[in-house]
């Protein structure tokens, strides 16, 4: 579901709006819960679409044309083809 920066902006400040008018406590705190909500929703579809924009990277790399590099001369002293043999 895509809901709008500034639909969610919106509601926020309708929040706001009906916060700044209750009378007790506990109401407010039931107001400010429901703009961290709102709030929230918009920093998780950021961070979705960061991901998304992430994850098409790689394959944008991948499809990148690359030449096979030749192999590393190896001293005669080492044991063998990995960085890992002694």
């Amino acid at each position: 579901m895509n809901i709008s920066m500034e639909k969610l902006l919106r509601k926020i400040e309708e929040e706001v709006q009906q916060a700044k008018l209750c009378a007790g406590e506990a109401r407010i705190r039931e107001r400010i819960h429901a703009i961290k909500a709102l709030c929230e929703l918009i920093l998780d579809e950021g961070s979705t679409a960061e991901k998304t924009a992430s994850a098409s990277i790689p394959q944008s790399i991948s499809q990148l044309p690359y030449e096979q590099s030749q192999k590393i001369k190896i001293d005669e002293e080492a044991n063998g083809d990995s960085l890992f043999d002694f």
